[in-house]
């Protein structure tokens, strides 16, 4: 199915015919970090009777127990480091977005505390987002693991971007970034959150335009380059939400 877009001023035709998707599975066998255990799924059970169809129940009715900002692909506001909740489910007042991907090799630097972090710099961002910014940044970092469907984060110092390079993200445009990471911030920098402050400008502003894809997968075979995302997220009253961007091929 191919479909014309009007986006600043130009026509663009896209592929909706084949989409990417860039989630996580979200499972109990599914990603998660930040020390929280598997996500739960369990039968409603009502004295002795349990839901469970296999078990003579007329229906499945389960329990889910999951963090949203731990398990699975996610979607963030500025919610995430305010006192206010400021809903996620509530923000976006559109759904597509054009979108850059870039894949991007991590410096690796020597931390403070003496840890060799994974760093994504200004520099690298600068030398690789186009001169036409895109209102969505896709980041996939190198090497591309194929382990995250089930990846345990927790205690790994995963790579994070400078606080600088989300500055910079924010200065020029970009409205939603979406990364293969748990976060754009360091495992443990004492509750700092620089890069999340730097994107979404806080305390100086609430911005309620922006928001923090984690957790993604770019399949491998994704070349990068310019395409139509579809940011998809359930209308969720909590600063995150569980969510699944979608890319679709840009045509000639």
């Amino acid at each position: 199915m191919i479909a014309e877009i009007t986006h600043r001023g130009r026509t663009i035709k896209v592929d909706l015919s084949r989409p990417i998707d860039l989630s996580l599975p979200l499972g109990a066998d599914g990603p998660r970090a930040w020390s929280v255990g598997p996500m739960q799924i369990d039968p409603v059970r009502d004295g002795e009777k349990v839901y469970v169809v296999k078990e003579g129940a007329p229906v499945n009715f389960r329990n889910v127990q999951f963090n949203p900002h731990g398990h699975g692909t996610h979607t963030e506001s500025v919610g995430h480091v305010s006192p206010e909740i400021h809903p996620v489910g509530n923000l976006l007042k559109r759904f597509f977005f054009i979108a850059q991907v870039v894949s991007v090799r991590p410096e690796t630097r020597r931390a403070p505390d003496a840890k060799e972090d994974r760093v994504v710099t200004l520099e690298q961002l600068r030398n690789m987002v186009s001169e036409r910014p895109p209102e969505a940044l896709v980041l996939r970092s190198l090497p591309n693991d194929e382990d995250s469907a089930s990846r345990v984060w927790s205690g790994t110092n995963p790579c994070y971007l400078q606080s600088t390079a989300c500055a910079w993200l924010r200065s020029i445009g970009v409205k939603h970034l979406l990364l293969d990471l748990p976060s754009v911030d360091r495992e443990e920098d004492g509750g700092v959150l620089a890069a999340h402050h730097a994107f979404w400008d806080y305390p100086n502003t609430i911005d309620l335009e922006r928001t923090i894809t984690e957790m993604i997968h770019v399949p491998g075979a994704v070349v990068d380059g310019d395409y139509l995302l579809e940011l998809q997220l359930p209308h969720f009253i909590n600063d995150a939400a569980p969510s699944r961007p979608v890319l679709y091929a840009l045509l000639p």
